[in-house]
């Protein structure tokens, strides 16, 4: 199978690289340090070319709403008429849980513009939606760090969350792919639910960012209010096997 990995560079794209290869699938990594570029779409027609199957696991360079919106409407568009020309068999986006109901965050709401570009184009499709990463701890902190009393401090609902494991999402994006096309969003979380200030101040603590957990009812997600599960995966959804504290305790 010859699988085009767009963000095939990135901490997702990487792993998915690994594991097709590894099994003797011919995958390429698409980014712009290999000569795709989603903005302007040089590269895109290409890249394509030949393949059964487009991962998308791209993220833009910015979080602000409107250049995120911007990036995912040009390069979906790109690789969905480039599929279309190539006859690919199956298109693949990764997004994240939960998008759809946090509608105060402008950067899920240019991933939920995406779901519907891939959805709405008539092209044989899968959406895996994930839970956030492991890895991204320190990223909720930057979004959610103010001044306080005693120096910076990262304000956060105490809500659920359950974070996946990076290895889990590039390992359920290679099951996506076997079992072809689904024509629907399928979800993807961690094995265990935990609070989001719990996981965004041990993954602080591991590494070593001094920045201090504060729980505050007041405090929003990515600019959106959350208040119960808008963070977990429904009823029916795949779980990843990586715990995070083993996690942790793995780059300890």
């Amino acid at each position: 199978m010859r699988v085009v990995v767009v963000g095939g560079a990135g901490r997702i794209g990487a792993r998915l690289v690994a594991l097709l290869r590894a099994r003797g699938d011919d995958a390429v990594a698409a980014s712009r340090r290999t000569g795709v570029d989603l903005v302007t779409g040089a590269g895109v027609v290409a890249a394509v070319a030949g393949a059964d199957a487009v991962v998308d696991v791209s993220r833009p360079a910015t979080l602000e709403p409107a250049g995120a919106r911007a990036f995912y409407a040009a390069g979906t568009g790109a690789l969905l008429e480039a599929g279309r020309d190539a006859g690919v068999a199956h298109h693949v986006v990764l997004s994240v849980v939960g998008a759809r109901r946090l509608h105060g965050a402008g950067f899920l709401q240019a991933k939920v513009s995406q779901e519907d570009l891939v959805a709405g184009s008539g092209r044989p499709y899968t959406v895996l939606a994930a839970t956030q990463f492991f890895g991204f701890a320190t990223g909720i902190a930057d979004a959610s760090t103010h001044d306080g009393p005693s120096g910076s401090e990262v304000r956060l609902p105490d809500v659920a969350d359950q974070p996946v494991a990076e290895d889990d999402v590039a390992a359920e994006l290679l099951r996506v792919l076997d079992a072809g096309p689904a024509g629907a969003t399928v979800e993807l979380g961690g094995p265990e639910p935990m609070r989001l200030p719990a996981f965004v101040a041990a993954g602080l603590a591991a590494a070593g960012d001094p920045r201090r957990v504060v729980v505050d009812p007041a405090a929003t997600y990515f600019g959106a209010t959350v208040t119960g599960d808008e963070l977990l995966p429904g009823p029916g959804a795949r779980r990843g096997t990586m715990r995070h504290a083993d996690w942790l305790a793995a780059r300890r």
